[in-house]
């Protein structure tokens, strides 16, 4: 509880920033957005007309399928690169070279390719995600302890099944660290292609944005910024948690 009144009383004291600035500046310019005006359009778009509940529930939908699609791909991708050493040696460069590609970059060679449809959104966002899931799985692999690994085979494991039942329940904390950074990249991601494709927050803040409508802009970017606070907090904290207990690695453990 006290945890929770203190960031409350920390975002109260940004608001209150936040409207002190708005009243100095509304008076040069009535562009400059406000906290009222934001919260008005945040409650008339998800209650009232609709248009950034829709367009929130598109964008939710692209981003699941997006990191679903990453975490699969990714996960395989690691798991051949942390098992064989021909793999890593080659597949594993154009992985790191790639990493250093922004996703976004990719979006115009996408649209092309898939004719300007949603797949193109799709490819931008799976590729965001891909290259940090593959890279955590590989390094959550090579640094099971050897130890561990002798025994497995002292126990009669062998190939696959060493890997299935050793290297990868070992490596889950990595797996969860390369899941988090999936999807916060997937998330910048998707936020970017939407920008300049069509559809989901990212299309509507665009649209906002060449409207005037600075209060509807910042509205959808407090969406963007609760979504990733609640997929944090709720979700990826209390599986680390859990994760964390169960492998001995909490600091109360």
């Amino acid at each position: 509880m006290t945890l929770i009144l203190r960031r409350l009383a920390f975002f109260m004291v940004l608001i209150a920033i936040w409207e002190i600035i708005y009243r100095i500046y509304s008076q040069d310019t009535t562009l400059f957005p406000s906290p009222l005006g934001s919260v008005q359009q945040l409650y008339i778009g998800l209650f009232d007309t609709g248009i950034l509940a829709t367009a929130l529930a598109e964008s939710m939908q692209r981003i699941i399928i997006g990191f679903s699609m990453a975490v699969i791909i990714g996960g395989i991708l690691g798991v051949l690169l942390g098992v064989s050493k021909l793999a890593d040696e080659t597949l594993g460069s154009l992985v790191i070279a790639l990493q250093s590609v922004p996703s976004i970059v990719w979006l115009p060679i996408a649209l092309v390719v898939f004719q300007g449809g949603p797949g193109a959104i799709y490819f931008v966002v799976i590729l965001g995600g891909t290259w940090a899931m593959t890279l955590n799985i590989r390094m959550g692999i090579k640094n099971v302890s050897p130890i561990l690994i002798r025994a497995a085979k002292t126990m009669g494991y062998k190939n696959t099944e060493l890997v299935w039942r050793v290297m990868l329940p070992a490596s889950i904390p990595s797996a969860l660290t390369g899941a988090r950074l999936a999807w916060a990249f997937g998330w910048r991601a998707l936020m970017a292609a939407e920008l300049i494709g069509r559809g989901g927050l990212g299309r509507t803040l665009m649209d906002a944005r060449d409207f005037f409508n600075m209060d509807l802009v910042v509205a959808i970017m407090i969406i963007i910024s609760v979504i990733g606070l609640i997929v944090e907090y709720l979700i990826f904290s209390k599986i680390e948690k859990k994760v964390l207990s169960r492998w001995g690695l909490a600091k109360n453990a």
